[in-house]
């Protein structure tokens, strides 16, 4: 699993989108089914956020990882 998350990416992710999915989440309603919708949906970006790798960007071939990032990575 080669990491395709750059730090921005993953920050948003970690600092951003997950807590507002949980804010979300509890402004809706705890017992709300769309509620554990946006649980999931944050607990998904701080993982993906923390782990560097995004499932969906992986059949596109999509990175937002920087190619010296990759390429320092690739060396060690």
């Amino acid at each position: 699993m080669k990491q395709n998350i750059g730090t921005t990416d993953r920050i948003l992710r970690i600092v951003v989108a997950a807590p507002v999915f949980v804010v979300l989440g509890i402004v809706t309603g705890p017992a709300a089914p769309i509620s554990w919708v946006f649980y999931v949906l944050g607990a998904v970006m701080l993982g993906t956020g923390i782990v560097g790798f995004c499932p969906l960007y992986a059949p596109f071939s999509f990175s937002t990882r920087s190619r010296a990032a990759a390429a320092a990575a690739r060396q060690h």
